[in-house]
């Protein structure tokens, strides 16, 4: 497979027609070898318009969504990231190319050493891995300028915004069954925030809020 030309064809045929339209996060998807954090048998699918199932309970975002979060974020390079989810350490690894520094939160040990290893190999870092159960919320002393959410949440409620610096933003994708929505939301002051609905899609429901009725930041 010709790799170069694979991740030429996600970006033109999947994530620009989607919306995905930010060249510096188009660039850093470029310049991330998607393929080596895809499983072996996965491999031919690495650039598919999928979800790639990277355990029971975790999946990669397809490349449009991918594209389409980043362009939606518009990460500065002195903005710090929070990353709810590791999964694999793609998206994790595009994500450092575009910020100063990015926290990412795993639930499943063996996922979070598996991408430990890859952003080792790839010399990133600018990347910080941690075990947790980011679905119970995160206690952070730092405050963060960008939220990233790997899965999807039931609903979301406003506890844990704090997080945010004024000026940041979270991507997350809410709701249950076939009605989700991904949305932008923005800390526009110390205590207002403003919320943007992006897109209709479906995602996995994140581990531990199956039947959880809502997701506190």
């Amino acid at each position: 497979m010709n790799t170069q030309k694979a991740r030429e064809n996600a970006i033109d045929s999947q994530i620009r027609p989607w919306g995905g339209l930010n060249y510096i996060a188009n660039n850093a998807l470029r310049d991330t070898p998607r393929e080596f954090f895809v499983p072996e048998k996965y491999k031919n699918l690495a650039f598919a318009d999928m979800e790639i199932p990277l355990s029971d309970n975790a999946k990669m975002f397809s490349p449009k969504i991918e594209g389409r979060a980043l362009d939606a974020l518009n990460i500065q390079k002195n903005e710090t990231v929070l990353e709810i989810g590791t999964g694999s350490g793609y998206l994790t690894a595009v994500i450092s190319k575009l910020c100063k520094s990015v926290t990412s939160i795993e639930i499943d040990e063996k996922l979070s050493a598996a991408a430990k290893n890859k952003l080792e190999a790839l010399a990133i870092n600018n990347a910080e891995l941690k075990v947790g159960d980011g679905s119970q919320g995160w206690a952070a002393d730092d405050f963060f300028d960008v939220v990233v959410v790997g899965a999807a949440v039931p609903k979301i409620t406003g506890r844990y915004f704090h997080l945010l610096n004024v000026g940041g933003r979270i991507f997350v994708v809410e709701g249950s069954g076939a009605a989700m929505q991904a949305k932008l939301i923005a800390r526009t002051s110390e205590h207002e925030w403003v919320t943007k609905s992006l897109f209709e899609t479906h995602l996995d429901t994140m581990q531990g809020l199956e039947i959880a009725q809502s997701f506190e930041f």
